[in-house]
């Protein structure tokens, strides 16, 4: 494991300078080295349980970051927009989804799951990609992170509902509740708690307290809204909006960006493209094909639908909705699901994988390049 750390820490960071250097996010440059140090290609890395742990932890520090980075004037301002994006960027994809299995003869329940597959969204490339084109804080980039949040609710909700139609043992109305009570505490404590938290470390006279307590805030956060059934980022996210309000958000900030970017987040990107499984592409790619075309064009349209309609610019409505294309590891959980349910079949799973890692890697050329059209003296490298 050592060794392999030793590796992905060497590649990612050669990769993004390349992909920099052709004038693309560093984010692509890290999940195509996975994809070609993984067992798809060389087998140099293989996906440990270890590997995967470290990922975890990578994702939920980089949205802990984001929330830290978060403007929260234009996050208030944005919140029209955040609702129909994240409405209207279910909706495209859950019908288009159904429509297109109901088309191959699959059954209601399958066909209903696709659909449902093809809603979620994974914020975590898009954050990425953003932060380095120095957009997270624009108007898109908050309806981005706000939508990211309402989709991953309502997404789950869905298949909450969707596994309870088709047999499963699900209640409903826990789920709605599970929801309702992480956000209405997980509010309460960013507003009282975390203050209090940051307060008390910072006169400990142990080496970097604060940032210790920063990052006992964050994982409190991440774990508690993975119990109460919603996605770990999005605790996490929470947690860095509710430190951005102390006045020791620049030291957490700092330091956490520091640990996160040195080690967990290049673990993170290049993991995904290590899990990156191929058998059966040959034999499947039309419906990977068509499945990923799809997947991109329905979120995309969506999305940006939903923007448009909150009074945004077709050209920032685009920049949302490809921000949202990227299913990244909730889609993996939710295709895992539909698999253990008996809604998916090994053949369609697999595809579905693929599909998932299609949407992931074409999601930042796809912002660099309408931002680099949207906001052309703004655009970093």
């Amino acid at each position: 494991m050592i060794a392999q750390l030793a590796v992905i820490l060497f590649a990612a960071k050669l990769a993004g300078d390349a992909a920099v250097r052709l004038g693309q996010p560093a984010v692509l440059g890290k999940l195509l080295i996975g994809i070609v140090l993984g067992p798809s290609v060389f087998g140099v890395i293989e996906d440990t349980d270890l590997l995967q742990e470290l990922s975890q932890i990578g994702v939920i520090l980089l949205m802990f970051i984001a929330g830290l980075e978060t403007d929260m004037d234009q996050f208030r301002r944005t919140g029209k927009a955040a609702v129909a994006v994240g409405v209207l960027g279910i909706l495209v994809p859950l019908l288009a989804g159904y429509a297109a299995g109901a088309a191959f003869g699959m059954e209601t329940g399958t066909a209903l799951f696709l659909g449902l597959l093809l809603s979620a969204t994974s914020v975590s490339i898009s954050v990425q990609a953003l932060k380095e084109m120095g957009q997270l804080q624009s108007k898109e980039g908050s309806a981005i992170l706000g939508a990211a949040v309402i989709d991953d609710v309502l997404v789950v909700i869905a298949l909450a509902f969707l596994l309870s139609l088709t047999g499963g043992d699900v209640e409903l109305g826990a789920v709605v509740l599970k929801k309702a009570v992480f956000f209405a505490v997980a509010i309460l404590l960013a507003w009282k708690a975390i203050p209090l938290v940051l307060k008390w470390f910072a006169p400990l006279r142990v080496t970097e307290a604060v940032v210790s307590a920063g990052l006992v805030i964050c994982f409190a956060f991440a774990y508690f809204a993975e119990a109460m059934g919603v996605a770990a980022i999005i605790g996490a996210y929470m947690a860095g909006l509710g430190a951005s309000f102390t006045d020791y958000r620049e030291e957490v900030f700092e330091k956490v960006e520091t640990i996160a970017y040195s080690l967990f987040v290049p673990v993170f990107f290049t993991s995904i493209g290590v899990a990156a499984d191929f058998s059966g592409i040959v034999e499947h790619w039309p419906l990977i094909v068509g499945w990923s075309a799809l997947a991109i064009l329905t979120k995309l349209v969506g999305a940006a639908l939903g923007a448009k309609w909150a009074g945004f610019s077709w050209g920032s409505s685009l920049a949302v909705g490809a921000g949202m294309v990227s299913r990244g590891e909730v889609a993996l959980i939710i295709a895992g699901i539909g698999l253990e349910a008996g809604l998916l079949d090994g053949n369609m799973f697999a595809v579905m994988i693929i599909v998932v890692l299609v949407t992931t890697v074409v999601t930042p050329p796809l912002l660099k390049m309408i931002f680099s059209r949207l906001h052309p003296v703004r655009r970093t490298a």
